[in-house]
């Protein structure tokens, strides 16, 4: 059925690419921060546990938004490990680093994220996607919050 909302196709499907690797930084931010929630030791434990299955959380909702913003532009989801690891920019953690390594890390991953959201304000704008750059917007408060709240845990 053809889509009617007042962006051509063509920038549809770009603003959807971008989104998609909104989607999996997204993915790959959680699929860290719930593994470092998991895994965390040590004397801040109880603080960074905690923390992290709040931010794991806001995640899994978030990802669903930018999913489904993708679906309402007429594209289809990148939805697999694979697509992920080829879309991401934020670097896989294999292994189980200290907690101060694990803060790092997560401010490493949220400062991307809020770099690739970023990236698509222009499309937005020359297609006058609100929406798109509304749902942007919001991320990008989020990410800035969280990896302020990281870096204050490393200060001082």
């Amino acid at each position: 059925m053809q889509i009617d909302i007042g962006i051509n196709e063509t920038n549809r499907t770009e603003i959807a690419d971008g989104l998609g690797r909104v989607l999996a930084d997204s993915y790959a931010l959680y699929l860290k921060t719930h593994n470092f929630h998991w895994n965390v030791t040590g004397p801040m434990f109880q603080t960074l546990h905690t923390m992290f299955e709040g931010q794991y959380t806001e995640l899994a909702t978030a990802i669903d938004e930018v999913a489904e913003r993708i679906r309402s532009l007429g594209a289809f989801a990148p939805a697999s490990f694979s697509a992920y690891a080829e879309l991401s920019s934020i670097d896989e953690e294999k292994g189980v680093p200290a907690a101060k390594d694990m803060i790092a890390q997560l401010i490493t991953g949220h400062e991307t994220l809020i770099k690739t959201a970023r990236s698509l304000y222009p499309i937005c704008d020359s297609a006058d996607d609100d929406a798109t750059a509304d749902l942007l917007t919001a991320r990008i408060q989020v990410h800035e919050k969280t990896a302020w709240m990281l870096r204050s845990l490393l200060e001082g």
